[in-house]
């Protein structure tokens, strides 16, 4: 009797005739609702701007340029922990490039980091040195994407970080960089706890920080990021409550239409980026709608939605200081946006810091150059 395959097995995505047949019929169909009451953002997706996106997805967009685009870099699978896990795997040209392994959140893919692949493996190509070459990891997170759906309980975000230990191992890595934002961001956080001997360091565009026991010293700018995240915990995170709780109820509705589906994924979209309230200024309808595909598709609305049910109301505890070399880039729009002095007592080996004047939440689309000028910089001091 064998055991699981550790083989690696190259991998394209390949979208059905019929899923296209399919997607267009219903999004004809689509029962809409009113309009919101208010004339901007405030009750959620708005209709106009959702009604114009799903008109551009039946009748304009191509999905044979949009299958290309997904199939711009090489792909993988590979059997880690009974689960197929999907990653872009792109290698540097350089020899002494650092591997480096990204990733995703919700409501994000991989698809985030089309435009910084380039510039992370081979700067020179884009106009920088040779000694900040990256070997680059983008895997998808477990129930998203093409990777596999996980049949029972127990993939929390401490998982999915052993998950990619061995997948950078079982590339030939045994030592890395790590990368994320949003769950990215606390699934590096938690490979940088678990892993500290093969992680080199870690780089965060989003920076998760507890509210500490003692206000009585807070500066001006520490209430100021508290006062942001008690706003965001009170008027922006009921999509988490509910994925955290049903997130077999949302599922069906996720799974079933893809109009609704845009309008649960474009609505952090615009609440996330900065975009002063049109995403349209930021992203393209390609962008918003090959992201998009990468839950409609493989119909990944329910198992997506787990993350939180088994990071939130399954949580491990495992949580606390992390230990390796940090750095983190801190962009103005984003959901978390501490000070320094609320983020240190998280990371001991902080070395590297910086407040930019320009993005948000998904940084890597929005403002890809800077990306990869915040990832070259804390990498410098890791090296």
């Amino acid at each position: 009797m064998t055991g699981p395959s550790e083989d690696i097995v190259p991998f394209r995505i390949s979208i059905p005739a019929a899923t296209v047949a399919d997607v267009r019929v219903r999004l004809r169909r689509t029962r809409w609702p009113e309009p919101e009451t208010v004339g901007d953002w405030s009750q959620g997706t708005r209709r106009s701007f959702l009604r114009e996106l799903c008109r551009y997805w039946l009748e304009e967009y191509d999905w044979r340029a949009a299958e290309a685009r997904l199939n711009r870099f090489p792909q993988f699978t590979v059997e880690i922990d009974g689960l197929p896990i999907h990653f872009v795997h792109v290698r540097s040209p350089h020899p002494d490039a650092v591997p480096l392994v990204l990733t995703h959140g919700w409501p994000g893919s991989v698809t985030e980091f089309h435009k910084v692949i380039g510039p992370l493996t081979d700067p020179v190509a884009f106009g920088g040195s040779p000694a900040d070459g990256f070997h680059v990891v983008c895997p998808t997170l477990p129930g998203f994407g093409f990777s596999g759906k996980p049949s029972g309980p127990g993939w929390g975000a401490e998982r999915i970080a052993d998950a990619w230990n061995r997948l950078m191992n079982r590339l030939g890595y045994p030592r890395y960089g790590a990368q994320g934002g949003d769950w990215g961001a606390r699934i590096t956080m938690a490979l940088g706890r678990r892993h500290p001997g093969n992680v080199i360091g870690i780089h965060l565009n989003m920076v998760p920080f507890p509210v500490p026991e003692n206000t009585d010293d807070l500066t001006e700018a520490d209430r100021a990021a508290l006062a942001a995240l008690a706003r965001h915990r009170a008027q922006g995170s009921a999509y988490a409550a509910v994925m955290a709780t049903q997130p077999q109820s949302i599922g069906y509705g996720l799974t079933d239409s893809p109009a609704g589906l845009a309008a649960w994924i474009v609505d952090k979209f615009e609440a996330w980026s900065d975009c002063a309230g049109d995403p349209g200024s930021v992203f393209t309808d390609d962008e918003l709608l090959d992201n998009i595909l990468m839950y409609w598709v493989p119909a990944t609305g329910a198992s997506s939605a787990r993350i939180y049910w088994e990071s939130f109301a399954g949580a491990t505890g495992d949580e606390g200081p992390v230990p390796v070399p940090t750095g983190c880039s801190i962009f103005p729009a984003d959901i978390y946006r501490p000070t320094r002095r609320l983020a240190e007592p998280q990371f001991p080996g902080l070395r590297y810091w910086n407040e930019l004047d320009k993005g948000g939440h998904f940084a890597a689309l929005e403002q890809p150059a800077t990306f990869v000028s915040e990832i070259r910089a804390a990498f410098r001091q890791f090296r």
